[in-house]
Parts: structure tokens; C-alpha cells; sequence
């Protein structure tokens, strides 16, 4: 198949992503929904006040450039309302073009497709200016999506290291034989009027069907504007995708607003083959708005992906009455709910309650001689080279050879997910003890 035609039936996919939005149940919501339930949404707000400025004006004393913004506590208006451990869910909120991609069986539409969704979901985020909270170690958080066809997927993720702060997770629709694993390794950094979140850590997606295994970063995170001018946010620097059965790799470069020149939100990229090293597509456009293919062989562009005909797919959680006290909805419960109300002093008051908690269970640690081991993710071992970029992985060897109804029930064999799931003290033992049982 030619590369012209391909681009022609990506632009068919394309139309019945959104053509199918019609017919969606109520457990899909468009992305101006998403991010906000209504006009007052705090996530949505700007909030520097004058109590915002007093707080604000406290920290800037303690900034120097280049300084580790997770040494310091920054103020509560610029917090959003959920862990980041669950901010990692606007990856798979999106999951219909991750199924297409699973189920074309040209190899280079297959990886158009995967970079589409991966390009897809960043424009998923808070209105305002905010920052997820910072998981406290040993924190997680779980969650389903019921989808179309009697499908379901699961999510795990595990606060898995503080110093530095590392965010490990896990996603799966075992009827699919769809995998992602990853890590998430924020390093914070003041740089005068903005600040940066270096976006360390990997994923990889495994297409059991294919038997084939993606590997994606992310680019990094800019607040402008933090001591004088407008706040906003800006994502900078390049993020790859690479495919080393398929032999493809797409370089996105995510580009920052020059001072004098430049505009804000652009990405620019090539998808090129490995193998002989000829580049194949061009992407360009905004990444929160729209982004375009060009066939580079003959010239044709394309839309690529329209970021205002995205419809998304909900997750559901267990109640709270069900949960765990370091699952992330009820650790920061009190937290979310002053967020929620803009009660920025109780918000405070309540978040140092949850990280001095957090300081007091590691000094007891220290006094005791105790390491730290999370519950669901185990290291990875010296052996395990092909996986050594993620860190840690889910404990227990999910085989995607097996039946769905197998790889659901090891999955919920791991952590309480679905509600009603019965308790059960396993959930409670370190990893490591359980992989070695």
C-alpha cells in the first residue's frame, strides 16, 4: 500500500472517530466536560488573590535559580484537585483510537495511529494554571472504564519512590491483550520567571495481538509568568515514539514561545523508519488544538487529530467507604474538598497534614532500620534489560497468551479495584514478599 493511501484511510479513521461519537453512552463525556462539571470547576480558575500573593511572595524568598521546586511547598491556589498518580489516567481517556491502532494490520498505519493517541490526550488538563498533588510514597490509586463490546480496562499506579518522587503504573483491557507499563519522574526546577518539571521516566505499550511493544517519554512542563506577568503553561522540548520491531520512531519536538517571535502550543516532528533512516511523515500544528500528517513522499497533508472533536471515556473508582487510607481520592479527600470550596487556608492546613504524616513514618523508618518496598510494583531486575527504563513493574507475570477472563482475574488479584471487591490481607504485603511467594 502506498503511502498516499494510507494517509487516505487514516483520514476514513479519522471520520469514524467522530462520526461514532454520536452513538456514545453516557460514560463518555467530550473534553470541554472533562475538565471542568461546570463554569465554577476550581481546576478551571486562576486563583492569585490576595492571600494567593502573600503566600506567593513568601516562597519567591526562597528561590534561587535552578533550585529543586519539591524542597519547598507551594501555594495551594495553583494545586489541581487530583494525585498525579490519577493525572496519569488523561493518558487512556481516550482509548477507541488505541483499539484501532491494535486492530490495523498495516504495520505503518498501526504506528500513525498509536502516535496519534499518544499525541492526542495532552490537551487534557485544567483550564488555570494548576499542578497535580505530589503523591506521598506508598500512596495509589486504582480505577475501571466498562466499554463498549462488555470490554473493561484496569489502572494500578504506586508512589514508588519520594526522593526522587517516581510514579509507576499500570493499564490493561485484557479482551484487547493491551499493556501499558511506565514511570513518571518529575524533577521540579525554578528558572526565574517560570519553572520547569523535567519529565523523566518511560512507557511502553504492548500490542499482545502484534507482538509488539512501543516506547514513548513525555516532554517537559512549563510555568510561565510565576513572579510578574500572566501564568500559563507550556509543554517544551521533544518526546519520541519508537516501535524497534516495526523499525519506526517519531521525534515531536513540543515548541516554547520565543520572546520576540514564535507562538504558543507548536509542535513539529518527522516519523521516519529506522532501518534506512528515510523520513516518512511530517507532523505540525498545536498540540491543544489542531494537528496536521504531511505524506512526505507526495506532499498530501492531512488532519492528523482535531483536539475539539475529542470525545472521552470516564473512569469509574470503588466508593470511598471501600477504600484503602493511602488510596489518593481518600488520603487527599479533605484537601480536594477545601480545593474545591477555594478554601486555600483550610486546603493547606489539611495537604501538611498528609505530607507531615509522610515525614513522620519515614523518621520511623530511619529509627527502625526499615526500608520502604512498594506493595504492587517490584524493581526490575539487572536481567530484565528491555524493561530496565521503567524501574519498577507490576509484581505478579501477566502472560498475554492467556484468556481475558484469566488476565482479569490475576488483575484483580493485585490490588482491590472493581467495588464490592472483597478485602484481603495479601494486599498489604510488600511486593517483593509476593513475588517471592
Amino acid at each position: 500500500m502506498g503511502l498516499t493511501s494510507k494517509l487516505d484511510k487514516l483520514k476514513l479513521i479519522s471520520h469514524h472517530d467522530h462520526d461514532s461519537s454520536s452513538s456514545i453512552d453516557k460514560s463518555v463525556d467530550h473534553s470541554k466536560s472533562t475538565n471542568a462539571d461546570n463554569p465554577e470547576n476550581s481546576d478551571d480558575i486562576d486563583e492569585v488573590d490576595n492571600e494567593g500573593q502573600s503566600i506567593l511572595m513568601g516562597i519567591i524568598s526562597q528561590l534561587r535559580p535552578g533550585c529543586d521546586l519539591t524542597k519547598i511547598t507551594l501555594p495551594t491556589f495553583i494545586l489541581e484537585k487530583k494525585s498525579m498518580l490519577e493525572r496519569i489516567t488523561n493518558f487512556f481517556l481516550i482509548p477507541d483510537i488505541l483499539f484501532q491502532a491494535n486492530n490495523t494490520e498495516d504495520p505503518l498505519e498501526r504506528f500513525i495511529l498509536m502516535l496519534k493517541w499518544y499525541l492526542a490526550s495532552w490537551h487534557i488538563a485544567p483550564k488555570a494554571v494548576k499542578k497535580p498533588l505530589n503523591p506521598v510514597l506508598g500512596e495509589f490509586f486504582s480505577c475501571y472504564w466498562d466499554l463498549p463490546s462488555d470490554d473493561q480496562a484496569f489502572y494500578i499506579a504506586e508512589q514508588t519512590s519520594h526522593h526522587p518522587p517516581k510514579s509507576s503504573y499500570f493499564y490493561m483491557v485484557p479482551e484487547q491483550k493491551i499493556r501499558v507499563d511506565g514511570v513518571i519522574i518529575p524533577r521540579s526546577k525554578f528558572l526565574g520567571n517560570s519553572s520547569a518539571a523535567i519529565m523523566e521516566g518511560w512507557g511502553h505499550v504492548t500490542l499482545g495481538k502484534r507482538d509488539e511493544v512501543y516506547i514513548m517519554n513525555q516532554p517537559n512542563v512549563y510555568v510561565r509568568g510565576i513572579l510578574f506577568g500572566k501564568m500559563r503553561t507550556e509543554l517544551g522540548d521533544h518526546m519520541y515514539v519508537k516501535c524497534p520491531k516495526n523499525e519506526y520512531e517519531a521525534d515531536i519536538e513540543f515548541k516554547t514561545k520565543g520572546f520576540i517571535s514564535g507562538t504558543y502550543d507548536a509542535i513539529e516532528g518527522i516519523v521516519k523508519s529506522t532501518a534506512s533512516s528515510e523520513h516518512l511523515f511530517s507532523i505540525s500544528g498545536k498540540w491543544n488544538d489542531v494537528m496536521e500528517i504531511k505524506d512526505l513522499k507526495t506532499g498530501k497533508k492531512e488532519v492528523l487529530f482535531d483536539t475539539k472533536e475529542t470525545v472521552t471515556r470516564k473512569l469509574s473508582v470503588r466508593p470511598l467507604a471501600e477504600q484503602f487510607d493511602h488510596e489518593s481520592r481518600k488520603l487527599w479527600k479533605p484537601t480536594i474538598d477545601a480545593l474545591s470550596n477555594r478554601d486555600h487556608e483550610t486546603a493547606t492546613e489539611e495537604k501538611f497534614k498528609v505530607e507531615n504524616d509522610q515525614r513522620i513514618r519515614a523518621k520511623k523508618r530511619t529509627e527502625d532500620g526499615v526500608d520502604f518496598h512498594p506493595k504492587f510494583f517490584r524493581p526490575v531486575g539487572p536481567e530484565e534489560e528491555s524493561i530496565s527504563d521503567l524501574e519498577y513493574i507490576l509484581y505478579k507475570n501477566l502472560d498475554l497468551n492467556s484468556t481475558p477472563e484469566e488476565l482479569k482475574k490475576h488483575i484483580l488479584d493485585i490490588a482491590p479495584i472493581l467495588p464490592g471487591q472483597h478485602f484481603e490481607d495479601k494486599y498489604q504485603i510488600p511486593a517483593f514478599e509476593k513475588n517471592h511467594s
